[in-house]
C-alpha cells in the first residue's frame, strides 16, 4: 500500500472547492514560485518549523534531543542542522508547540479514516475532499489510490494542481476527479521560468488536453504586481481560456499577500522571502473587467 508525504490536513475548508471540505496538503513541489504562500510545501522532505514567539525556554526539547543538536540562546532555541536528524523528539515534548514537524507518511487506510469522519459535513454542504500541496501529482500512486477510495464512497473530489506533470498521469487522475483547481501564473514562458524555475509549455499543453475531458476546471491566478497583473498578460490569459474546449470560463483571482514571510522565518529560510507588491483595488477590478469582456467569470478569492 502506498504512502504519501503529507504536511497538513485541514478540516472545514471552504475555499478549496464547493461546500465544506477536508483538504489534504502534500509535501513537495516541482515549481519554485518566488511568491509561494506555503513555502513549507516546497521541499519533498520532512522539515522542522520553530516559532520563537511560542518558546518559553522550558528546555525539555534540549534534554530530549538524542544528537545534542539544540542550544538555548538569547534568541530562543537554535538547531544545528549539521547534526539534527529531524527525528521530531524535540516537538514531541515541547509544551507550547514551538517546534512543529512538517511531513509524515500517512497510510491510505489512516487517511480514509480521517476523511470518513468528516462525511457528515460533506453530505450537508455538498462538499468533499480536496488534494492540494505542494503538488499532489508528485505523489501520483498515492493520490490515485486516495481518489479511487473517495469515489467508492461517492465523495466529491478536487485536485488543486499547477498541472506540471506527465500528461498521461494527469489524464489518468482526471478519470477519478470531478474538479480541478489550476493555477495560471503568467502566460509568457520566459517570465514564468524567471519566477517559478520552469517554463509553462508543458502546463499549457496539459490544460488543453485536460479541457477535453468531462472534468470541471476552475482557474486561479495569483495576481502579483510587476509579474502578471498587467493588461497584456490578463488578455493573453483570457484568450487562452477561451481557446479551450468545454466552456471553461471561471477564474479566481488571488491577490498576493506577504503571509509567507513569517513562515520563512520559522523555517529558517528568511533569505528566500521576496516581498512582492500587492495589486491595488483598481488593478484587481481592471483584471476582473477584462476577463468579463471576454465572457469569463472572474471572482476575487476562492
Amino acid at each position: 500500500m502506498s504512502t504519501g508525504l503529507i504536511f497538513d490536513i485541514k478540516k472545514y475548508a471552504i475555499n478549496d472547492g464547493p461546500g465544506i471540505r477536508l483538504t489534504v496538503f502534500f509535501k513537495g513541489c516541482n515549481l519554485q514560485c518566488k511568491w509561494c504562500h506555503n513555502p513549507e510545501s516546497i521541499s519533498p522532505k520532512v522539515q522542522k518549523m520553530y516559532s520563537a514567539s511560542k518558546c518559553i525556554g522550558a528546555v525539555k526539547c534540549i534534554e530530549n534531543c538524542p544528537n545534542n543538536a539544540l542550544e538555548l540562546t538569547k534568541n530562543g532555541i537554535v538547531t544545528n542542522y549539521d547534526i539534527c536528524n529531524l527525528c521530531g523528539k524535540c516537538a514531541e515534548v515541547c509544551p507550547t508547540k514551538a517546534f512543529e514537524m512538517l511531513g509524515s507518511n500517512i497510510p491510505i487506510s489512516d487517511l480514509m479514516m480521517q476523511i470518513d469522519n468528516e462525511a457528515i459535513f460533506f453530505d450537508q454542504s455538498n462538499g468533499g475532499v480536496t488534494f492540494s500541496g505542494g503538488e499532489p501529482l508528485m505523489h501520483y500512486e498515492y493520490l490515485l489510490e486516495a481518489l479511487k477510495e473517495c469515489g467508492k464512497r461517492f465523495y466529491h473530489r478536487v485536485v488543486d494542481t499547477a498541472a506540471y506533470a506527465k500528461q498521461d498521469l494527469l489524464l489518468e487522475v482526471a478519470k477519478y476527479t470531478e474538479l480541478f483547481l489550476i493555477d495560471l501564473k503568467v502566460m509568457d514562458t520566459e517570465i514564468h521560468k524567471k519566477f517559478t524555475d520552469v517554463g509553462n509549455e508543458k502546463i499549457l499543453s496539459n490544460i488543453v488536453e485536460l479541457a477535453k475531458t468531462n472534468c470541471d476546471i476552475v482557474f486561479r491566478i495569483p495576481l502579483i504586481k510587476g509579474v502578471n497583473s498587467d493588461e497584456e498578460n490578463i488578455k493573453k490569459t483570457a484568450l487562452f481560456i477561451n481557446s479551450l474546449q468545454g466552456g471553461r470560463n471561471k477564474i479566481n483571482i488571488l491577490a498576493y499577500h506577504g503571509i509567507a514571510e513569517n513562515k520563512h522565518s520559522k523555517l529558517g529560510t528568511s533569505e528566500n522571502f521576496i516581498n512582492f507588491e500587492t495589486p491595488n483595488e483598481i488593478e484587481i477590478n481592471n483584471a476582473i473587467s477584462i476577463f468579463k469582456s471576454y465572457g469569463i467569470v472572474a471572482t476575487l478569492g476562492g
